[in-house]
């Protein structure tokens, strides 16, 4: 099978088993080879095609890019529509945008799920970034294929393979300056790290690294639904009951702390505050701990007897 044959089947199977994609769908579209392949195989698929294409303006032709991005989905018979965002914002330049562009993509996608053109090599990337880093299981199984509204199937197609489907189909993508700019940490981890590993390991490691997510992935699922049936029995929004969930192992416990953290309005809880909360569950000397705020006030999380319960503390 060519390469636009094999992308194209990975589209059709990923629509098979996601009934939402049914009354059509969106594509998140740079113009780059990765999302201009999954366009072209979206539309050979028989769907209803909206193309996305969002304008950071952080380079000076971004306006042309996204416009002759446009230019193409039309081409292949899909609808496009640009949307110009403002990067701006904490955690550094590819996080700002990043943020920016799942708001835009969410904004404009009026009901319909967004198809994301994340590869094997992109699962790879993140897994490794994620090992290196220290990150929990979470982390390290990578994206999932499907979590609504974001679909990605091509995660089992290698970036060769989209570059290939291009050329198959005669496409000229646009290759962003940016994913070849060595400031940025994922470009050296695609550029330096993976290869130098693929000739130590005598190859085979973005899909060695595909099979770590996805057996995490089932592992945390199946602790997930252990979790959630903790949480039942002893939490609310008001307070975490500790005698039975002490004794419970810690990545079931962590997982009801984190939980109920987002219940209680802590935003993204990092693993030193869900780790410090699980302390007071475990640790009857322990204190409190601050989980987060706003100007006016702190949130801080206490233990009173066998149960922890969070109050406001004015600043």
């Amino acid at each position: 099978m060519d390469a636009a044959g094999a992308v194209t089947q990975a589209v059709t199977r990923f629509v098979a088993g996601v009934p939402a994609t049914a009354d059509g769908v969106c594509v998140g579209l740079s113009g780059g080879p990765d999302s201009l392949a999954l366009l072209a195989a979206t539309v050979r698929a028989g769907l209803d095609v909206r193309a996305l294409v969002v304008d950071h303006g952080l380079q000076e032709t971004s306006r042309s890019v996204a416009a002759e991005a446009a230019v193409a989905a039309r081409g292949l018979g899909a609808d496009a529509e640009v949307l110009t965002v403002v990067v701006d914002g904490v955690g550094g330049l590819e996080a700002a945008a990043r943020d920016a562009r799942y708001r835009a993509l969410d904004d404009a996608r009026t009901g319909r799920p967004v198809l994301l053109a994340h590869t094997a090599d992109d699962q790879a990337e993140t897994v490794l970034l994620g090992l290196a880093r220290g990150s929990g299981a979470r982390s390290l199984a990578g994206m999932r294929e499907w979590n609504a509204p974001w679909g990605r199937p091509l995660l089992g197609i290698r970036r060769s393979q989209t570059m290939a489907a291009c050329a198959d189909l005669g496409l000229r993508p646009h290759h962003d300056p940016h994913n070849r700019d060595p400031r940025f940490t994922r470009v050296r981890v695609r550029a330096e790290v993976l290869p130098l590993l693929d000739d130590v390991l005598h190859g085979g490691v973005v899909e060695a690294l595909g099979r770590t997510a996805a057996a995490l992935r089932a592992d945390n699922d199946a602790l997930d639904d252990y979790a959630a049936d903790a949480y039942d029995l002893f939490a609310d929004g008001t307070g975490l009951e500790t005698p039975t969930l002490s004794g419970m192992p810690a990545a079931v416990r962590t997982r009801v702390v984190r939980r109920w953290l987002i219940a209680i309005g802590a935003t993204e809880p990092t693993h030193r505050v869900i780790s410090a909360v699980d302390d007071l569950v475990t640790d009857r000397t322990r204190g409190q701990v601050a989980i987060g705020g706003d100007p006016s006030a702190r949130r801080v999380v206490e233990r009173c007897g066998e149960r922890l319960t969070v109050r406001l503390v004015e600043r």
